[in-house]
């Protein structure tokens, strides 16, 4: 009973950890430029393709971990600077070039590398035993990498310039610029590092899924979710977003079918939004 309880709380934590680094970009742009990228989940793909790409050439895990940030935030650069920087003020139309270009890149690197799961090796093998249960090293990992990329993005919103005016933009962009921030450079670089998250976050789970082309699609579904219902814009609602849905999805895996789980998950992410309109922790600037 005790190992099957510490597992289910170790799986829980390991989604819990992806989707709170993919949400924690998501929450940038849905709560900081308050624009809705449906390419988001592309960046996930990005990172879990710059891993196989460099295991390919020969490369370690660590390697293609170390590029995969890297390769997602030029990707976010250049999505930012090409298509979003013209169309702020027009938010059903950054829908549909999000959408173009989440096909776009999908079609690029089915063109690269071919149709077909992409095969990534783990640094680790096996499992490890922790005294109360055995858990697979790559998923200790996993959260391991988790936990310390979230406390460094909090430091980096509570200790620095960086994060002084990303909260400030969120909470009254007008009053920002009146004071002297560049609100159009911090889009940008705030962009670039919600792709960077993303792309470490599928660097990480590559060796534990299917590497395909289309693979974010789910993940970015899945994004919605938390930053919906944990709340944009903050980190604190993003790691209860995803505490909620990566624990209720964990929860009904184990009980019933997938598909019925994800409509559960679903269903209880309506009822939560009904209950708490902005969030489970809601930004007080924007409950007005």
């Amino acid at each position: 009973m005790v190992d099957i309880v510490a597992n289910a709380v170790l799986n829980a934590l390991t989604i819990i950890g992806v989707l709170a680094l993919i949400g924690l970009g998501l929450t940038i742009s849905f709560g900081l430029m308050n624009i809705t990228n449906l390419a988001h989940g592309e960046f996930v793909t990005v990172g879990a393709f710059t891993v196989y790409f460099v295991q390919s050439l020969g490369g370690s895990f660590w390697l293609g971990l170390a590029f995969a940030p890297l390769t997602a935030a030029v990707a976010g650069i250049l999505l930012e600077w090409l298509v979003l920087r013209h169309l702020y003020e027009r938010p059903a139309a950054v829908i549909l070039a999000t959408l173009g270009a989440s096909l776009v890149i999908q079609q690029g690197l089915e063109f690269l590398f071919g149709h077909g799961a992409k095969p990534v090796s783990a640094p680790f093998a096996g499992t490890v035993d922790l005294g109360f249960t055995t858990y697979p090293a790559h998923r200790i990992l996993v959260i391991a990498v988790s936990l310390v990329a979230l406390a460094g993005v909090h430091l980096v919103m509570r200790r620095t310039g960086f994060g002084l005016d990303m909260r400030t933009v969120i909470q009254n962009r007008d009053m920002a610029e009146a004071v002297g921030i560049n609100t159009r450079r911090t889009f940008a670089v705030a962009f670039a590092f919600g792709a960077a998250l993303a792309g470490l976050a599928g660097a990480l789970i590559a060796p534990m899924t299917s590497v395909l082309p289309q693979m974010g699609v789910g993940y970015l579904a899945n994004a919605f979710f938390v930053v919906i219902v944990g709340g944009a814009g903050s980190v604190g609602g993003v790691l209860a977003g995803s505490s909620f849905i990566g624990g209720l999805t964990t929860f009904f895996n184990y009980q019933l079918d997938p598909s019925l789980s994800q409509a559960l998950v679903l269903l209880a992410a309506i009822v939560m939004v009904r209950l708490r309109p902005y969030g489970i922790v809601a930004i007080r600037g924007r409950q007005s």
